[in-house]
């Protein structure tokens, strides 16, 4: 007399509610970045509480759109090869940040940016920088 494993018996049960929430926690982190976003586009910030690293990327924003104060230009950061811990909050990177076209005029390291907002694709053609505000050009 055999009995039912207790992986028969449970493993698809199990399976199925640990899909449920890695789906759920992705909807959870893509929500929190969709405000974050919102805000940062809506109003300039501020930045904190901005999310994780870890869950902008579970989110499926890879980038992130920084802005140089210095000569205006808008560039983007892929955050899978940024060398930081993924519970680091976003906007804990912009100290980071450095314009390397600002940095060759002055001769120094010029540090002064502004975080955008995140992005899911690069600045391209197709993919205009983000606008900060309705009316901006």
């Amino acid at each position: 007399m055999t009995t039912k494993s207790r992986e028969r018996l449970y493993g698809t049960d199990v399976r199925i509610a640990a899909e449920r929430a890695a789906r759920a926690r992705r909807e959870a982190d893509r929500l929190a970045c969709d405000a974050w976003n919102k805000r940062m586009l809506g109003f300039k910030g501020p930045a904190q509480p901005s999310p994780t690293l870890g869950d902008a990327l579970n989110a499926g924003f890879g980038y992130l759109e920084v802005r140089c104060l210095g000569c205006d230009t808008k560039q983007t950061v892929a955050l899978n090869i940024v060398r930081r811990p993924k519970t680091m909050p976003v906007h804990e990177l912009e100290r980071y940040m450095r314009c390397k076209d600002c940095s060759r005029l002055r001769g120094y390291p010029y540090k002064r940016s502004a975080l955008v907002a995140l992005r899911e694709t690069k600045i391209s053609t197709t993919h205009p920088p983000s606008v900060w505000w309705p009316g901006e050009r």
